[in-house]
């Protein structure tokens, strides 16, 4: 098994800025600080030298992706389906502020937005995206299949219900009323929509990425 390879994160706006050496003193200085702007780097020098620069720079800019999957396995599960669009979630805490949203998978061009919402989860938002998803090609009468990184999510909506254990509150109750509409979408259309594993050890990240991580 290969050893996964250390990060640094770069945070511009947080409790406390500049270049930590791990994901939970990051993640430290994020939770709960309103507009956090952070992002994770390869090298101390490229983060220590992001720090010195502009997030809006950054941020969405990466090196060209590289699978370390064999050719043989590359080739089996072929390359991804144009012909859709992605979606993703991200969340600063868990829980934290959460938002979601959908892009065309080719273009990266943002089709939908939403958020970011107090005290939710990825998988929350993982789930409101790819209902979100699934009616607006149905209201465009599209044929087009939805790709997502989340296979909790993709179980919540086949069973049509959201398996959370975060606890309702007036700080959520937004959030959770949209959720609750999600679920009744859900139980109330018929949809033919394929939804579909994103491959990121072969693709790399899904093209909906917030880019943070």
């Amino acid at each position: 098994m290969s050893k996964k390879k250390k990060k640094y994160y770069t945070v511009w706006k947080g409790h406390h800025t500049g270049v930590f050496e791990s994901w939970d003193d990051c993640k430290a200085q994020i939770k709960d600080f309103e507009g956090a702007q952070y992002k994770s780097f390869a090298t101390f020098e490229a983060a220590k030298k992001a720090y010195k620069g502009n997030y809006k720079d950054y941020i969405g800019k990466s090196k060209k992706f590289v699978s370390e999957l064999s050719d043989e396995l590359l080739k089996k599960i072929g390359q991804p389906n144009y012909n859709s669009i992605a979606v993703d979630a991200a969340v600063s805490g868990n829980p934290g502020k959460m938002e979601y949203q959908g892009v065309d998978t080719k273009t990266k061009k943002r089709l939908f937005h939403q958020g970011p919402f107090e005290e939710g989860t990825n998988n929350i938002g993982e789930f409101l995206a790819i209902v979100h998803a699934l009616a607006f090609l149905k209201k465009q009468n599209s044929n087009r299949i939805i790709y997502t990184d989340s296979k909790t999510a993709i179980s919540w909506v086949k069973k049509k219900t959201a398996n959370t254990k975060l606890e309702r509150s007036e700080k959520n109750k937004p959030l959770f009323d949209l959720v609750d509409r999600a679920i009744t979408w859900l139980k109330t259309n018929n949809y033919a929509t394929t939804i579909v594993k994103w491959e990121t050890k072969a693709w790399g990240e899904i093209p909906a990425d917030f880019g943070r991580k």
